[in-house]
């Protein structure tokens, strides 16, 4: 049985302190890829409106944020 090591390094994410493997791990550039800022917002809708909401989403295999995004964007603000 062979023993991983660690290291603790800074991030490349604002001095933040992490392990870090030998073999592997975070690469720049690597994951999910940002589309936008992320900004949190509370949003008050009935249960049928939800269920409407959630419905569509599952049909269509899209998350809330993907069909709020979509409805914004189609929209003349």
């Amino acid at each position: 049985m062979s023993v991983n090591q660690l290291k603790i390094g800074l991030s490349n994410k604002e001095g933040q302190l992490g392990f870090m493997s030998t073999r592997g791990g975070p690469r720049e550039g690597a994951g999910r890829k940002n589309i936008g800022v992320t900004k949190k917002v509370s949003l008050t809708l009935t249960d049928e409106l939800w269920e409407k909401v959630d419905k569509h989403c599952v049909d269509n295999k899209m998350s809330r944020s993907e069909l709020i995004r979509t409805l914004i964007e189609s929209s003349n603000l």
